[in-house]
């Protein structure tokens, strides 16, 4: 189970767009997250008319290591860690993921 899902709100820690916030796209196996509007690259695309793909210079998002990025929690108003934590009994038992700091519900 992952600390970080498809979904999530996070802000990056560190790099070039250290404080930016954004939505993850896309949870690599690798560890690492596509996350939208966040580590954008140009790329330049050769033509192809048989796909109906125009050249020139494109922006593509890349991919960021998942240690330079927090789940954003709204109501301290900053990125914060990821725990898990064991709820209900029985059959109704469940892994949830809550906040380091409050301990409240990431999902809820």
């Amino acid at each position: 189970m992952n600390k970080i899902r498809k979904g999530d709100e996070i802000v990056v820690i560190t790099g070039r767009d250290k404080g930016r916030r954004g939505t993850v796209s896309q949870v690599r196996a690798d560890g690492t997250l596509l996350v939208e509007g966040i580590n954008v690259a140009k790329k330049h695309q050769r033509p192809n008319p048989n796909a109906g793909i125009a050249g020139g210079i494109v922006e593509k998002e890349m991919p960021i290591q998942a240690s330079n990025v927090m789940v954003w929690n709204a109501k301290a108003g900053k990125g914060d860690r990821v725990g898990f934590k064991v709820e209900g009994e029985g059959e109704k038992r469940r892994k949830v993921r809550v906040f380091k700091s409050n301990q409240e519900l990431v999902d809820g």
